[in-house]
């Protein structure tokens, strides 16, 4: 049992269960031949939710340098995600007239995906990526970035430089910060006096609803609501005046917030608002049981690893992603139950899984192969695998997806 530690956001011991998933490798500190005879360092995985915000969060273990300075993770491989980013962009541009006087800033902007759909649009724009080998990809994209973390130094640098936003988004970043405080104060910071935030953060309504325990992980620190999400910026004064549910990640919120500078409240945010009372995600004890339904998902997965094994059917994976070492890790998987992983990454092929050690191949070694079964580890680009590797059904080869549930297609 790990002790509790401070609320990122109101700073109260953090102590309350939400599902101890004992202890795990870094979900993205993937392996290369030599550190195979090496000892791997294992951390607890253990999120609490505060009994005062009701933030569900995880413990730091790692360093952000240690996690993010070096990073496997590339926007650009996900062409939905790629759409997605680029149908934001053209509507953002629209709503609040982004043009060649504007500033767009993004935090955590990793290889340019959205940013470069603002520079074709002759929109000026900064890109802050910690990752120097992702911020690299970005610049020679033509993408303007610069590689340090954000917070509150990183804003008034910004500020003294004459550099201030119109619009500053933050996609998939904020779960990843340490210091809530710090990140939330530099967002409001270098905003212009009008500007807007625009936040993408995984819903945990969605999480828990469908038992998406593989989003938790080490690098994944706080699983927002909205409600937690307003207070986290209220706390530097910054208002939310409208809200959007997506389909992104298993269900994302994209959070819109200004300086209070008085726009109108819209009834997107007064619904979801609504929604996620009814819900109870305003009362701690709708937190608990969360940790049963964990263990119910990873016998059924691991009922069809021992049905595939018993009947003698091949069985790898598509993406080696980090919610597929979470799952894989929870299942104490092996190579008897999977024989291997693809990945369209260069940066994760030829490498192995953190935990499960299994090999990271191209996407073409299921065509040389022709396994009976394709998890797809990142069930959130369920359509987009299943379509680029459609052609598995020509020697019977079928896709499965092992949350919430086995679900063979």
């Amino acid at each position: 049992m790990t002790a509790a530690f401070p609320c990122r956001i109101c700073a109260r011991p953090v102590g309350t269960t939400f599902v101890d998933l004992g202890e795990m490798p870094l979900a993205n500190a993937y392996l290369d031949t030599a550190d195979l005879d090496g000892v791997e360092l294992w951390y607890p995985l253990h999120p609490r939710v505060c009994d005062n915000c009701l933030l569900v969060q995880v413990e730091s273990v790692v360093s952000p340098e240690a996690l993010f300075s070096d990073y496997a993770y590339f926007s650009s491989y996900s062409e939905s995600w790629v759409d997605h980013a680029r149908r934001f962009t053209q509507a953002a541009a629209l709503e609040f007239a982004l043009g060649p006087t504007s500033l767009v800033i993004e935090v955590a902007s990793n290889d340019g995906y959205l940013l470069r759909h603002f520079v074709e649009a002759g929109v000026p724009v900064l890109g802050i990526e910690p990752a120097a080998n992702i911020a690299e990809i970005a610049r020679a994209a033509g993408v303007p970035t610069e590689t340090r973390f954000f917070g509150r130094d990183a804003a008034t640098d910004l500020v003294e430089r004459g550099m201030q936003a119109d619009l500053l988004v933050a996609n998939n970043v904020l779960a990843h910060v340490p210091d809530l405080d710090d990140f939330v104060a530099g967002m409001a910071g270098v905003l212009k006096p009008g500007g807007v935030v625009s936040i993408e953060v995984p819903h945990l309504l969605h999480l828990m609803a469908e038992v998406q325990f593989d989003t938790i992980y080490h690098e994944h620190l706080s699983y927002f609501s909205l409600l937690t999400g307003e207070r986290a910026l209220r706390r530097h004064g910054l208002a939310v005046f409208d809200v959007e549910q997506l389909p992104t990640h298993g269900g994302s919120l994209r959070i819109w917030a200004d300086r209070r500078a008085g726009r109108p409240k819209s009834s997107r945010l007064h619904a979801l608002r609504a929604l996620e009372r009814e819900a109870g995600l305003n009362h701690l004890n709708t937190y608990s049981g969360f940790g049963e339904r964990v263990e119910r998902c990873v016998a059924g997965a691991n009922g069809f690893f021992a049905e595939c094994r018993a009947s003698g059917r091949a069985v790898v994976a598509y993406g080696a992603a980090a919610k597929g070492n979470t799952l894989l890790n929870a299942c104490r998987a092996t190579r008897r139950d999977i024989q291997y992983v693809v990945d369209r990454s260069l940066k994760k092929q030829g490498r192995f899984l953190p935990g499960t050690r299994l090999p990271i191949y191209p996407p073409d070694r299921i065509f040389e192969t022709q396994p009976d079964y394709v998890v797809i580890l990142p069930w959130n680009l369920r359509q987009e695998i299943s379509s680029q590797m459609a052609g598995i059904g020509e020697w019977g080869g079928r896709f499965v997806t092992l949350v919430p549930d086995v679900r063979v297609m």
